[in-house]
């Protein structure tokens, strides 16, 4: 009753009272998710179209850049044309930033995401608040086909809780509203696991959310202690290469089939996994996606007007499905997987496992003049930091350094910066922001 209570009531009011049409974009995205594949790919070319002429007229550096390539937006008449536009790298946007912002809009009244991505390259993305409301829609949309609703209770094993940003008024949203219990990865330990898992069983989430290996020792850690009674609608694994060693051991203590999905702070849902579980669909009313032969993922944003992304490199490699379609019947294309997003844990002294992908974004997003960063754990006690830096890292910057890492690892680890050029990917694609040379140890105890 309480789930019914707040989709159809407090989800509507709180809309209502944001000015937020959501719900309303949540209704078409639904009606239209079976559009024949044709009928997708049209839509996108016109929503495509709109975006590289309202760019070219309002953002200086797209306005430069193409002119310099010889592209311009009157040129396109099929997606395929988008090719003849250069791309954009993290480094552009970071270059760039204020020159990517569009004539007409007030950074300071726009949405900020700031993140490391995958490959520890900190950004500031502003982003429209209509845009901001379609990609919730669009999220909610693909959450929704793991089995969960909208208004059920959720469990999130995840670093940094965002309602913790607003306060007071946080917490409420989130206890009325989201209905959220968070088990935060930047401080895994067997007794914050057992507490977390104590709550879930509790509240019995209408789903669990999380990166795909901290969902994996979660399940570990519940087989162990033989909880066999959480019986979510459905689970959602991101941010990091779902193994299929990990699926099995998440679906057999769960009961429920994981749903792989794949994004990024940058332009919010990329692609998601329906409930067939063959591929993820492409989020094709928000972004228009290339996958070139060496599958370096290309990402157009459809929706954010105030800061457009065209042709952005994002970093990671996805693997094509080859036009193939889904047997769900929806329209939306498809790619095989996601390749290219891979993060080990941390353990501290005290015995304390850290996400990878929490702590190397704790580190770039606070360590001013960072222009990338990967942290290796040679030892419990030592650390390895490589950084690439620019003209604004100083002494003040490895004060910070040596700040966060006596707060997340403790007085008594030992640490080395490396200043260097470049930070390449592996052979694979993959770009490992965080290395540990001694969890694999500890993972596998609490595993057992």
């Amino acid at each position: 009753m309480l789930d019914f209570l707040n989709r159809h009531l407090m989800h509507p009011l709180a809309a209502r009272r944001a000015r937020s049409r959501h719900l309303d974009y949540l209704r078409v995205l639904e009606r239209t998710q079976y559009d024949p594949p044709e009928v997708v790919r049209a839509r996108q070319l016109v929503a495509l179209k709109v975006q590289l002429r309202h760019a070219y007229d309002t953002v200086p550096y797209y306005r430069a850049a193409w002119r310099a390539a010889g592209a311009h937006p009157d040129d396109v008449r099929s997606l395929a044309d988008l090719e003849a536009f250069p791309v954009l790298t993290k480094a552009d946007i970071r270059r760039h930033e204020r020159d990517l912002i569009a004539a007409g809009y007030d950074p300071a009244k726009l949405r900020l995401k700031r993140t490391s991505g995958s490959t520890g390259v900190p950004l500031n993305i502003r982003i429209d608040e209509p845009a901001a409301r379609w990609k919730l829609a669009c999220t909610v949309r693909s959450d929704e086909w793991s089995g969960w609703r909208l208004g059920q209770r959720v469990a999130k094993v995840w670093g940094n809780p965002e309602y913790r940003q607003f306060g007071l008024r946080g917490r409420l949203r989130n206890h009325l509203l989201d209905r959220a219990v968070y088990l935060d990865t930047l401080d895994l330990t067997p007794g914050r696991i057992a507490a977390f898992v104590a709550a879930i069983r509790r509240h019995r989430p209408g789903l669990v959310f999380g990166h795909a290996h901290s969902l994996y020792l979660l399940a570990c850690a519940m087989k162990k202690a033989g909880v066999d009674d959480v019986r979510p609608n459905g689970i959602i694994s991101t941010a990091m290469i779902l193994h299929d060693w990990q699926r099995v051991v998440i679906e057999q203590v769960f009961g429920c089939p994981v749903t792989n999905r794949y994004g990024c702070e940058e332009v919010s849902l990329i692609a998601s996994e329906c409930e067939a579980h063959h591929g993820l669909h492409l989020n094709a009313d928000s972004v228009y996606a290339e996958v070139p032969a060496d599958g370096k993922l290309l990402v157009t944003d459809l929706s954010n007007r105030a800061m457009p992304l065209i042709r952005y490199r994002i970093g990671d490699v996805v693997v094509s499905a080859g036009g193939r379609l889904c047997r769900c019947g929806r329209g939306l294309p498809l790619i095989e997987r996601v390749e290219g997003r891979e993060a080990d844990y941390v353990v501290t002294p005290a015995g304390r496992l850290i996400s990878g992908i929490s702590l190397t974004e704790n580190f770039a997003l606070h360590i001013p003049g960072t222009a990338q960063v990967q942290v290796v754990q040679e030892t419990v006690h030592h650390l390895r930091i490589r950084m690439v830096a620019d003209a604004g890292f100083d002494a003040a910057a490895r004060r910070k350094v040596a700040e966060l890492v006596r707060e997340t690892f403790g007085p008594g680890v030992r640490w080395d910066l490396e200043l260097v050029d470049a930070i390449p990917q592996e052979a694979s694609g993959k770009y490992r922001f965080c290395i540990s040379h001694v969890a694999r140890d500890h993972l596998r105890a609490l595993s057992a």
